[in-house]
């Protein structure tokens, strides 16, 4: 019988979550199925996270977010050894030094296997329907902005769902429309401030930058409680 020091799933999100705020229940079992977790379970089938099993999850959510690795890539190194013997000898501060620098450059579409373990047309496709923009070097090289690196990822692992390119086609026509409701919402906002518009200033800017995380969580959440009742409602008329 595991002891004490076994957490559930849920516990397991909750502790993670100040770190990794889009962490979900339903993202940790998907680990799972995806061969990256392995945590025990109880007699009557309930998840048991130890420790160790924890950890493990903290360096899979590092490397996706920090490190831009697929899961694939993910699975092999950890299930080698490789990875936690380069944490373990890498200090946290040049980790993040050299994530900075990737996220600051330009990268060749080429090297998107070898950075990313996705394919080069899989970002064309991303291009070709605006989720991301390519730039072009003065040899005609197209480059991709390591900035977009963590959405080619995230849309790299919604083709596990049989979610493309094409799919995503209209979140970017969402985002162009829904761009000038936040920028009206952030004009609004600022006038309210102090009855004119405010000076940009390094106050102001994370004033702003705090007002619109908080519109863009918000909006979020009214988005995906319309979705999840759609798709309720559409699964109970299959029933009825």
């Amino acid at each position: 019988m595991p002891d004490a020091g076994y957490l559930t799933i849920g516990k397991v999100v909750k502790r993670l979550q100040a770190q990794y705020p889009d962490l979900s229940i339903s993202k940790v079992r998907y680990l799972e199925d995806e061969g990256l977790l392995n945590p025990s379970r109880t007699p009557s089938g309930y998840r048991l996270y130890s420790q160790r099993d924890i950890h493990r999850l903290e360096t899979i959510l590092y490397l996706q977010k920090n490190r831009f690795m697929p899961l694939s890539v993910i699975k092999k190194h950890l299930d080698g050894g490789e990875v936690q013997a380069d944490l373990a000898g890498t200090p946290f501060a040049s980790m993040e030094s050299d994530d900075e620098d990737v996220a600051g450059k330009l990268h060749p579409i080429d090297r998107m296997p070898e950075l990313l373990g996705v394919p080069v047309s899989f970002v064309r496709q991303l291009s070709e329907v605006g989720v991301i923009s390519l730039k072009e070097s003065p040899h005609g090289r197209a480059l991709v902005d390591g900035r977009d690196f963590p959405l080619i990822r995230t849309c790299n692992e919604l083709r596990h769902f049989g979610i493309g390119p094409k799919n995503l086609r209209q979140y970017v026509t969402a985002a162009n429309r829904e761009s000038a409701m936040f920028e009206q919402a952030l004009v609004v906002y600022a006038k309210k401030g102090g009855g004119v518009e405010m000076e940009l200033t390094d106050e102001s800017r994370k004033q702003f930058g705090q007002a619109f995380s908080e519109m863009l969580a918000l909006t979020g959440q009214v988005r995906d409680t319309l979705i999840r009742r759609q798709i309720s409602n559409t699964f109970k008329q299959m029933e009825e």
